[in-house]
């Protein structure tokens, strides 16, 4: 989607609109020949009086995804966000998944709780382990950084994510999530990662949640009870 097919199929059938907010989201196999980039796409919307709006582009191996939306960002959903975004509040946004197909660092998670400020349900579709680097910070430098918090964050699925997104996402020593009551995850990570639920680092994101597990193609509800 680009500024010209906007003119061409929504504007010169509205005259009199004045204001236009919008948020698009699409996502078709790869065509190198006919593929515009970012800024190409921005100076189309440019061009027909729309400069206050920004574009994220993503190219899989198969399947290219394009977000484009108006400035500020006046959604409360936003899906398929990857690695790399711009520098802007998305502070309406209280829904978001987030998916790519190189891992999700530590940096990532911190810039997530940064510019998505009133998240309050995430999804995580990432199957990429993170890096060796990411897994130094981890185990030998925890103490040096203040645990991220997601403050309203009330859903969390991670059942297509590798388990060391279970980690980092449960782990308070990481990252913070005071207000979580809903979980899902395959069962096999969580007793991985909860040391079959007797892990004091697990405990605050743990503790009186409703989870929802999986194993295989089976869904099971239950609540925490950790032995600490």
């Amino acid at each position: 989607v680009d500024g010209t097919q906007i003119n061409n199929e929504i504007f010169i059938h509205m005259p009199l609109l004045q204001k236009f907010n919008f948020y698009i989201h699409t996502g078709s196999y790869r065509n190198d020949s006919i593929r515009l980039s970012s800024d190409e796409i921005r100076q189309t919307f440019a061009n027909i009086g729309y400069p206050h709006m920004d574009c994220i582009r993503y190219d899989l191996p198969h399947i290219a995804r394009c977000h484009v939306f108006s400035l500020p960002f006046m959604f409360e959903n936003f899906e398929f966000l990857g690695n790399s975004f711009p520098s802007i509040v998305f502070g309406r946004v209280t829904h978001l998944s987030v998916y790519d197909k190189v891992p999700f660092e530590h940096e990532f998670f911190v810039r997530l709780a940064r510019h998505f400020p009133s998240l309050k349900e995430l999804s995580v579709i990432n199957r990429m382990s993170q890096s060796n680097m990411s897994d130094q910070l981890n185990s030998q430098e925890t103490q040096s950084f203040p645990p991220i918090e997601y403050p309203y964050l009330t859903s969390l699925s991670l059942v297509y994510a590798n388990i060391d997104y279970v980690d980092q996402l449960l782990n308070q020593e990481k990252i913070v999530l005071p207000c979580l009551t809903k979980l899902e995850v395959d069962y096999d990570y969580l007793t991985s990662v909860t040391n079959n639920f007797t892990r004091d680092a697990t405990r605050l994101n743990c503790a009186k949640k409703r989870f929802e597990h999986y194993n295989g193609n089976n869904l099971s509800h239950g609540d925490f009870k950790l032995n600490l």
